[in-house]
């Protein structure tokens, strides 16, 4: 539990990184982070990370695909990690 635990911090932390870059570039006109990149770090752990740059940069807020899909991303690994947290507890 401890490691995935670690994994999760990392995962948030990177795509709150990794939004935070992308919304930096954007304003400075430069290389942007591809969406899928953001959206898949966010499926891979990283929702709660890419949910609160969001918010933070407001950045990424009027696509669709990111308003809603964070949100359930983070909603689908915290039911997880709840589940796991049940059945190892």
């Amino acid at each position: 539990m401890k490691l995935l635990l670690l994994f999760l911090a990392v995962m948030n932390l990177l795509s709150f990184t990794f939004c935070g870059m992308d919304k930096y570039a954007a304003i400075h006109r430069r290389w942007r982070v591809p969406e899928r990149r953001l959206l898949l770090l966010g499926f891979f752990g990283g929702a709660l990370g890419l949910w609160c740059a969001m918010l933070l940069f407001r950045h990424k807020t009027r696509h669709w695909y990111f308003a809603y899909g964070a949100p359930v991303m983070l909603i689908l690994q915290l039911a997880g990690l709840l589940f796991l947290a049940g059945r190892l507890g």
